[in-house]
């Protein structure tokens, strides 16, 4: 696949199937985030009543306003406009959620050392600099910040991964390969659509964020 493509692509990709996405979503997300990730989100960012809160790649907002009906300041940001208009669409006018659209590795309409916490939920392995992302993160984090983020397992949801199946359609194991590589893939969502995934190492992940002046607290894998 061309490496050339980046988060451009990506952005006009998620524009159109920002509507097919959010369907699946309700004021818990979908399945996925409802049971593994909302948990332990919710259990690392602890009290968010009166803080100054970023949600980094927001989509359709439901974890937004979930912060919001928690008493968070909420600022959510999405590289989709079409996310942002839906995002909108679905909040309450008694939720003061500011939305705008902007990419998480420029974030430059938003001052330094804002924000008490900072949450990006299954969104940086869908930028293509997620080095520059992280320094963005870090610039709008206030003194004594936190910044939790989810993502793709980049050990089992690799560029060559998914499931080997009997000619029937058995499971029989999951296909895991080039871990090591690291660059844009697509991968099949919904029906038809074939979205870009950038993967990276995990050694690549914690390197940067140490890197970047981050200091890690914790790791947690869903189960």
């Amino acid at each position: 696949m061309n490496q050339n493509i980046g988060t451009e692509e990506a952005i006009k990709r998620w524009d159109s199937f920002a509507d097919t996405y959010s369907a699946n979503h309700t004021e818990q997300g979908d399945l996925h985030k409802e049971v593994f990730l909302n948990p332990t989100l919710l259990s690392l960012m602890e009290t968010v009543s009166n803080k100054k809160v970023l949600d980094a790649g927001c989509g359709e907002g439901y974890l937004s306003r979930m912060l919001a009906r928690s008493e968070a300041t909420v600022t959510a940001v999405d590289y989709s406009s079409r996310m942002i208009e839906i995002a909108k669409g679905r909040t309450p006018n008694d939720l003061l959620i500011d939305y705008r659209q902007g990419n998480c590795e420029d974030l430059n309409c938003l001052e330094d050392k804002s924000f008490d916490l900072i949450v990006s939920n299954m969104v940086i392995q869908d930028l293509a600099n997620y080095e520059k992302a992280f320094q963005e993160m870090y610039r709008l984090l206030g003194d004594g910040g936190c910044f939790i983020f989810s993502i793709l397992h980049p050990c089992f949801v690799t560029p060559e991964s998914g499931w080997e199946k009997t000619k029937s359609g058995k499971k029989l194991h999951w296909n895991v390969d080039k871990y090591f590589y690291e660059g844009v893939y697509e991968q099949g969502l919904g029906d038809k659509e074939k979205m870009l995934f950038f993967h990276r190492t995990l050694t690549s992940y914690i390197n940067t964020l140490i890197k970047t002046g981050f200091i890690l607290e914790s790791i947690i894998e869903p189960k």
